[in-house]
């Protein structure tokens, strides 16, 4: 019999998180973005529910060809862009609209001399300070491509570093909007921030990501705070149950001291099933409908909780990590990270299923 842990995914809610997307950006078209394994969902079981976007955009050639095999024929737009021949080729066989930061990326795509006009973006660098053009080379390169007949439509993009604060997006919107004036081509601004609380960035073209699967964008809110559903659950059982008294201690450097007696559950999940080692003491996680908390350091395979307050919980009982009932994003803040670490990061030995069970 295999461990109970498991990742089931619903991909009615990431149906649901694009329906929003719809309402918060309705003259826009929407890029879904499914990078890392669509943020560790699976390409595979979410597609159904993103296929009615207008395309998507990822990093990795073989993710492109996995959204292929599907049975997409839209754009696919390449985040990164291209790094060496070999994979230009796969960019022009796969028909894919890469995005272009460098010289050296338009200088290979010119010279590879492909069969058709290639479309793509030009990333413009307005502050976050990795990618993209400055200093007025940005303009500069898409006269180049505008100029050259392998390539076709010519979009300009640029991404915001702190869209989830208030005033986050007007001193990048205004350097953008300077250095592209004039230059005609859609445009492709907003992330999943922006889509929600910026709609002077919605443009042509918006890029959600964490919120198509239920995640907060910010760090202040959960994602139901803005009606996003939970596409992921990781939900364990418990195994154990140890009686500890007081002045007695569990786990790895018996950072767990109890208080009082005390009934420690043990949880069959551990750090390489992808929940964070670092999780503190008093880190929520609902057993048997209850929420209660984390005691005690992470281990590889398991992780134990003050069950003391939840009686009716014992070995079988079920065990949300996060999910339906207990927002990633909690759980995230907790742990000093965000929830689209925890999504990315279960690992591929936890058992997946499409489709949430019962609740508990």
């Amino acid at each position: 019999m295999p461990r109970p842990i498991l990742a089931s995914l619903d991909p009615s809610a990431v149906a649901h998180n694009l329906s929003r997307v719809r309402e918060c950006a309705p003259r826009s078209r929407v890029w879904a973005v499914v990078k890392a394994d669509a943020y560790g969902h699976g390409i595979e079981a979410v597609y159904p529910a993103l296929a009615s976007a207008d395309g998507f955009a990822l990093l990795e050639i073989g993710e492109a060809a996995r959204i292929r095999a599907l049975g997409w024929t839209g754009p696919i737009l390449l985040l990164e862009g291209f790094f060496d021949a070999a994979d230009l080729e796969a960019v022009l066989e796969l028909k894919l609209t890469p995005v272009l930061h460098d010289d050296a990326q338009i200088d290979m795509l010119l010279g590879m001399r492909p069969s058709a006009p290639v479309d793509v973006f030009v990333k413009f660098n307005t502050g976050m300070n990795r990618l993209g053009y400055t200093d007025g080379r940005g303009r500069k390169a898409v006269e180049r491509l505008r100029a050259a007949s392998e390539v076709g439509t010519v979009g300009l993009m640029m991404h915001f570093p702190e869209a989830d604060l208030p005033d986050g997006v007007a001193g990048p919107l205004g350097r953008f909007e300077a250095e592209t004036a004039g230059l005609p081509g859609p445009r492709s601004m907003a992330n999943s921030a922006s889509v929600l609380l910026h709609p002077a960035t919605h443009a042509d073209w918006v890029r959600p990501g964490i919120l198509l699967y239920g995640g907060s964008p910010t760090g202040d809110r959960d994602g139901p705070a803005f009606d996003l559903k939970p596409a992921m659950e990781l939900t364990s059982e418990l195994i154990a149950v140890q009686q500890l008294a007081p002045g007695e201690a569990a786990g790895y450097g018996q950072r767990f001291v109890a208080q009082r007696p005390t009934r420690v559950g043990v949880v069959a999940c551990g750090y390489a099933d992808g929940y964070p080692r670092h999780a503190p003491d008093g880190t929520p996680v609902m057993v048997a409908g209850r929420r209660c908390a984390l005691a005690g350091r992470v281990s590889m395979d398991m992780l134990t909780v003050d069950i003391t307050d939840a009686p009716e919980a014992g070995i079988g009982s079920r065990v949300e990590l996060f999910g339906r009932h207990l927002a990633v994003d909690e759980v995230a803040r907790h742990c000093g990270t965000i929830g689209y670490e925890l999504m990315c990061a279960v690992a591929p030995r936890v058992k997946r299923r499409v489709g949430f069970g019962e609740a508990g």
